[in-house]
């Protein structure tokens, strides 16, 4: 067997998956395990290694029977593996590892397990009237819960971190003499290096101080914190960094498409640092447009493998909370070598495009350049350029021109059938020492929606160009074009059709509005679902529609396997624009390149396997979706830092939300959702009628339902819950 770069090897948890699989299948027999790895094509003498040791550690957790040296699945059995999901009400979920089976599971039965963990557990049987099977732990596979960040309460001798994630459900103890400077209310974060019994606390040891709990710019640090977002990178990461010259070597130009003589600008948030998608407009002289989207060249600075690669791919994003921003990349890449700065010269990867006036690509290079930004503008700036403003400035002209076409690419889209969801984002307004001031609605400027328009046209341009038959003979680099007539492996962004019966609730909700959403074969046309949205624009439920909408789609993810874009209603979309806040984009910049160097497909050993880049997605994606809620959860801490100044005050807001337990209104002035607890609505009996998402009282009648206006009054604003009570006021 050939050896392999240990970077591409499958992790464990894909050969247990794959293992199972195969007994699965092959459910008549036993197996020896160089049968079950020539069956898996493992040909490699790395895979085969990690192989040998997943068999051996399955057979040892009894996941699979063995008899002798030969291995068998072991059919449906009380004892499955999974990851356990903890709630804070002191339960949880062990979701299975082969299947989509989940479990529930009271805290008395998880045994030393903590959220997060792999665990193998023995499963009851089903009562009648359960809706899922219980379980036990008996044990755990994978301890992957390994440190904790909260509260450090001393006690003398001893210690508690108080886990500031409420699904860790347990404090951890810490010996006296591992308390490592912290001191009492400081947020810390704290190792998990024993759990032997449930009736005991874990035990660890004091990692890192982070700050006093009442510093607001502690508090959202400790938050991402909790939520596995990495705040520092490693010494040798960073050392790494500082080795890479800012100085592009001569015959690096040479070998480039010089693209320096045009006229590239960067429009950005005005605090932004890391520029990494640059544009120029200039038309051509049958009218045409050509259209350049230059993106920075992370991929040349970065080496596959590397420190900074590694701890890269293991971030797998950049994340924007409230009050700061936490790169993927060192600022040494991010903000310096790769930012393409204004009036310096700058390695990118580029996407030439000639665009009719009519908005479609008839013709496109993708080439690696040298480019040197005319001038860095703000959306606020670029705004005032399309507004007429400041008309004697050079690249006002451009501007307004790149606008026109960017509207043409809009109303394109939009007929060809994308969802224009809007957006509902607030921006919270600190002041120097991080107390919110104030929060605002964000606008969509014509200035953003150009720059989103281009990056569209650029993603969509990139996976086409691989996945669609006959667009992979196009791309050419040093010359020399690929030729292959079958799509190469490739990483798309995809979004699935959303499932069938979130869109029937769907349909039953807007029904209560007297809107109609046609079902088609039990779904619903991305045609047609924007015509909805479209038509709600300007009334008063917009918003909770809007958002009801957005609940019941998939959500969008990395994949190898190409199932197109149905928000965007495209075939062939990709990640492409931003390799410095995202790794997906790093790998497709490199997928390309590879692809681009000769006549013949790039050998295996230069670009990952199928497995590998599969896995790499699935990282990537629950990267991504644990980066969105550290930034929701740091907006919202700061929402309700801002609303303790306003206990007492009242408040008109309009219903966001019913359910059983309460009403969930968002303040119209201060752009905050709390609730009201049907338990503190006490001047009558009220019931929640499921089938028209209403609350109403017995004797009085009065009722409330989703985009019903209503006055409240702030009761509190608890910052550890991030929570916001509310009541009726007396006049409702």
């Amino acid at each position: 067997m050939a050896d392999t770069d240990t970077s591409t090897l499958p992790s464990t948890d894909q050969l247990r998956q794959r293992i199972l699989n195969f007994l699965r299948e092959h459910p008549n027999k036993a197996h020896r395990s160089g049968d079950i790895a020539k069956g898996l094509g493992i040909e490699d003498n790395d895979t085969y290694l990690r192989f040998c040791d997943v068999i051996a550690e399955m057979s040892a957790q009894r996941l699979v029977k063995q008899e002798g040296r030969k291995y068998k699945h072991k059919g449906e059995n009380t004892h499955r593996t999974g990851v356990l999901q903890c709630n804070e009400q002191g339960f949880g979920f062990v979701q299975a590892v082969d299947s989509d089976e989940e479990f529930f599971i009271r805290e008395a039965h998880m045994g030393e397990a903590l959220h997060g963990d792999l665990v193998r557990v023995a499963v009851a049987a089903r009562a009648a009237e359960d809706k899922k099977r219980e379980c036990e732990v008996v044990e755990v596979v994978e301890r992957r819960r390994t440190q904790v960040v909260g509260t450090f309460h001393n006690h003398g001798n001893s210690a508690f971190v108080e886990p500031d994630d409420r699904r860790i459900l347990q404090e951890v103890y810490v010996p006296s003499d591992e308390f490592g400077g912290a001191t009492d209310g400081e947020k810390v974060s704290v190792s998990v290096d024993r759990f032997d019994s449930r009736k005991a606390s874990p035990e660890g040891r004091i990692l890192r101080v982070i700050g006093p709990a009442d510093d607001p710019n502690v508090r959202v640090l400790s938050l991402a914190m909790s939520m596995d977002v990495k705040a520092d990178f490693p010494k040798s990461v960073e050392e790494e960094a500082d080795d890479i010259p800012v100085e592009i070597p001569q015959s690096e130009i040479e070998r480039r498409l010089d693209l320096r003589h045009k006229d590239i600008f960067t429009i950005d948030p005005d605090d932004a640092k890391d520029f990494d998608d640059a544009i120029h407009v200039e038309r051509l002289e049958n009218d045409n447009f050509e259209v350049g989207v230059h993106i920075a060249d992370v991929s040349h600075y970065v080496e596959p493998d590397s420190n900074i690669d590694r701890e890269a791919l293991e971030r797998a994003t950049s994340v924007y909370l409230v009050d700061r921003t936490i790169p993927m990349l060192p600022e040494k890449l991010s903000n310096e070598v790769c930012s393409l700065r204004p009036n310096e010269d700058k390695l990118a990867f580029s996407v030439l495009m000639e665009v009719p006036p009519h908005g479609e690509v008839t013709d496109y290079d993708i080439r690696e350049t040298v480019i040197h930004s005319k001038q860095r503008l703000t959306y606020d700036r670029a705004q005032d350029y399309i507004d007429g403003g400041y008309p004697d400035d050079p690249v006002a002209p451009e501007v307004v021109q790149a606008n026109r076409l960017a509207k043409t690419l809009t109303e394109k889209r939009l007929r060809e059938g994308a969802i224009d969801f809007g957006s509902d984002e607030v921006k919270v307004i600190l002041d120097d020492d991080g107390h919110p001031e104030d929060i605002v609605r964000e606008e969509r400027l014509d200035a953003n929606r150009l720059i989103e328009e281009f990056m569209l046209l650029a993603n969509r341009t990139v996976a086409a160009h691989v996945g669609a038959p006959g667009h992979n003979d196009r791309f050419h680099s040093n010359g020399r074009p690929t030729n292959r007539d079958e799509p190469l492996p490739f990483i798309y962004r995809i979004h699935d059709r959303p499932d069938g019966e979130k869109i029937r609730q769907l349909a039953e909700y807007v029904r209560v509005f007297d809107y109609e959403l046609p079902l088609t074969d039990g779904n619903v046309t991305n045609e047609d679902l924007g015509t909805l949205i479209d038509t709600v624009k300007g009334e008063p439920e917009e918003q909770v529609i809007r958002r009801a909408a957005l609940r019941a789609m998939s959500k969008a993810e990395y994949a190898v396997g190409n199932i197109g874009h149905y928000g965007l209603g495209f075939e062939y979309y990709s990640h492409f624009t931003s390799p410095i806040r995202r790794y997906p984009d790093l790998m497709v910049h490199r997928l390309l390149k590879r692809y681009g160097k000769g006549e013949t497909p790039p050998s295996e050993s230069e670009i990952p396997n199928l497995d590998d880049l599969a896995a790499r997605c699935e990282h990537c994606s629950e990267q991504e979706r644990n980066a969105q809620d550290a930034e929701r959860e740091s907006v919202k801490l700061k929402q309700v830092e801002y609303v303790q100044d306003h206990v007492g005050d009242v408040f008109e807001g309009v219903v966001s939300g019913v359910t059983k337990f309460g009403v969930f209104v968002e303040l119209t002035e201060l752009l905050v959702e709390g609730l009201v607890h049907v338990r503190d609505m006490d001047d009558d009996y009220y019931v929640y009628d499921e089938s028209t998402y209403t609350m109403r009282g017995e004797d009085t009648g009065k009722s409330y339902r989703p985009g019903d206006s209503v006055t409240v009054e702030v009761v509190s604003a608890d910052i550890d819950s991030r929570e916001i009570d509310l009541l009726f006021a007396e006049e409702e």
